[in-house]
């Protein structure tokens, strides 16, 4: 181009993140891509695009001690015994109780817990109003404690906190580990001391288990195994009757024990026409709930309790732990007779995690990944897929697009398919973004993934305790090809601190939840906040020396971007010259924005002003300033406009003398 004559510079924005390539050569190669890219999505539609943002799924944080009560009548002053509590509570905590006037706050040093009897003694810093009724309830107001689990199951959510799940439509959280048992009756009037007879038994209750008997003060927790004989049995209970049931009197089971529960993984499934969600916790037997009945399989075999991973394979349920596979019966989760269909199998090394795909089931090892083909424990085979590469972290894993993601020692890998009949591909899709992501794994204790369907796109969270969430960091990557990962483009997330997450796709909507350390349960993809505060948004194209000649001074005069907003959007673009070096005088900040008072957005608009089917702003003009042998555009959104689409760009620009 001859010197002093303008020419026209297209950026077309697209490909993502990269880490791995000097600026020059990835300026020169993939001038559309990212230098820097975070909270900004690569989008199958085209572009990039801010990421939507989220909100609280329930406006009440999930209750940190389950539903303790008030243990006795006749209570007052500063002490107060409570009961149906399987975590201790902490001093400083404050509480309230139902039919008594006031806050109060638990003293320094003012907590006696009984793990064996699930009551605590409390002393209170101000003296009680009031008596309180015999089992009224207390609410706790902590939310400092780890959400261990949460799922998304018949149209609620589902959480874990301390001992205790809970399930919410999004207005209110109400206890889901009440064990269901029977009809149970107290068996014969005049009982006393530390022992009930009871008949009416369906299913064996638990040691640890609370519960009330109708006429009788207090909540009982029973203390030790118990034997069941049609249907009858003695219940060694604390504490002491308060006084002698009537006979038939009704017992109404509370609690069943979910202590020391850890980080919680699920399976969603039907059998038997009925729709469940079965959870395992690392810790306690293995459960599942259907929406209105919750069943601990306390009866599981000793490799089955305290799994860590589940999988419903074959109509069977898989149980996961240490080198073990268990699998039930077909359709019954919890029977483990070999005789009608269950098993085990020794692996040979510890198990990391589970996945149906292509009807297999897939089992992850640190080091290996095997494959269980078949129907039926008749033709059940493991084989092995690699002896050398396997999953370091459980939940990472996520299937995208008909290929399995997860993370090995090396980075983010792919398993997929081949042409070939059983074979499979293991290729690493992280090496672009090697650098960004071996910062993040550094700074991460613990990850949790989940995968947007309708954006064939997988985000993995990293979490730890000592990180805010202003500067908790993610990793986002869309797939664009069918299968194999080859085209995976990459973004970071920033401001998403997610400890446990979940995502599933029911009919025609996509529920996608994650939660912390501060009590709630959030949910992605809704609104345009991060719970009300601002999403921050960076995009840096690479810099380009336009016509590959970086000795070349250009000044650039004007800058032209196509954008798709979805509602008023206000954005800064900034020309940055000569990578940004020490010394190099850089342009201020250019305000882009569409917002204006005549073009009407549904729910914002003003009666007589506003100009409803007025198009929306899309192409936005401005003139620019400087020269430089190189040039990146750089664009930075923060508030809580909807998402929009940066699509591409162009400079009109002049060349000069070669310098």
């Amino acid at each position: 181009m001859a010197l002093d004559q303008w020419g026209t510079y297209q950026f077309e924005f697209g490909g993502g993140l990269y880490t791995n390539l000097s600026p020059l050569q990835l300026g020169n190669r993939f001038p559309g891509s990212a230098r820097t890219l975070r909270n900004f999505e690569p989008s199958v539609e085209g572009g990039y695009r801010r990421i939507e943002g989220y909100d609280k799924y329930d406006s009440n944080y999930v209750p940190p001690y389950g539903e303790p009560v008030v243990q006795g009548s006749g209570q007052s002053g500063t002490t107060l015994e409570i009961a149906n509590i399987y975590t201790s509570p902490a001093e400083g905590d404050t509480l309230t109780i139902a039919g008594v006037s006031g806050t109060y706050t638990i003293d320094t040093g003012g907590v006696s817990y009984s793990s064996a009897n699930k009551t605590a003694t409390l002393t209170l810093t101000t003296s009680l109003d009031s008596s309180p009724a015999d089992q009224a309830a207390v609410t706790f107001a902590n939310n400092t404690d780890t959400i261990e689990g949460v799922a998304y199951f018949g149209s609620r959510a589902i959480a874990f906190r301390n001992a205790d799940l809970f399930e919410s439509t999004g207005s209110g959280w109400s206890k889901i580990n009440v064990p269901a048992y029977g009809t149970i009756l107290v068996a014969g009037g005049s009982q006393t001391g530390a022992s009930l007879d009871v008949d009416g038994i369906d299913v064996t209750p638990q040691a640890g288990d609370t519960f009330t008997i109708a006429g009788v003060e207090k909540v009982y927790t029973i203390t030790s195994a118990v034997t069941v004989t049609s249907g009858a049995a003695t219940l060694a209970i604390t504490p002491n009757l308060a006084s002698s049931p009537a006979d038939n009197a009704a017992i109404t089971f509370l609690s069943t024990s979910r202590e020391s529960g850890n980080k919680h993984r699920w399976a969603q499934y039907r059998f038997a026409s009925t729709n469940r969600i079965l959870m395992v916790d690392g810790t306690n037997p293995p459960a599942y709930y259907d929406g209105t009945t919750f069943v601990s399989i306390d009866d599981a075999p000793s490799n089955a309790i305290g799994a860590e991973h589940v999988a419903i394979f074959k109509n069977h349920a898989f149980y996961a732990k240490d080198n073990n596979l268990v699998f039930s019966a077909p359709y019954d989760e919890d029977s483990f007779n070999v005789g009608v269909g269950a098993g085990e199998i020794d692996v040979g090394a510890v198990i990391t995690g589970l996945i149906v795909f292509r009807e297999q089931l897939i089992i992850f090892c640190e080091q290996k990944i095997f494959r269980l083909a078949g129907t039926t424990v008749s033709d059940f085979q493991l084989q092995s897929i690699t002896d050398d590469i396997g999953c370091i972290d459980t939940d990472t894993i996520q299937e995208v697009g008909g290929d399995v993601v997860f993370l090995a020692p090396d980075g983010l890998r792919m398993l997929s398919g081949t042409e070939r009949i059983g074979d499979f591909g293991l290729a690493v899709i992280s090496k672009v973004i090697q650098s960004e992501f071996d910062n993040f794994i550094t700074k991460s204790t613990s990850y949790a993934s989940i995968v947007i369907r309708e954006k064939s796109q997988y985000r993995l969270f990293g979490f730890s305790a000592s990180i805010t969430d202003e500067s908790a960091v993610g990793i986002l990557g869309t797939q664009f090809s069918g299968q194999g990962g080859s085209e995976m483009a990459w973004s970071e997330l920033r401001g998403i601190r997610a400890y446990v997450a979940y995502s599933i796709y029911t009919s025609t909507t996509e529920t996608i939840l994650f939660a912390n350390t501060d009590g709630y349960v959030y949910q992605m993809e809704s609104g345009n906040s991060f719970d009300g505060d601002n999403i921050q948004a960076t995009f840096s194209t690479p810099f380009v020396a336009i016509n590959e000649d970086p000795r070349v001074r250009k000044t650039f005069y004007k800058l032209f971007l196509y954008a798709d907003p979805q509602g008023s959007v206000t954005t800064n673009v900034s020309l940055k010259y000569d990578f940004d070096t020490e010394g190099t005088i850089q342009p201020a900040p250019i305000e882009l924005s569409n917002t204006t008072g005549t073009v009407g957005f549904y729910g914002d608009g003003a009666y007589g002003t506003t100009l409803y089917g007025t198009k929306l702003k899309k192409l936005f003009g401005t003139q620019v300033i400087g020269s430089g042998f190189t040039v990146s555009l750089q664009f930075i959104s923060e508030g809580t406009d909807p998402p929009f689409s940066l699509d591409a760009a162009t400079l009109e620009y002049a060349v000069h003398g070669r310098r």
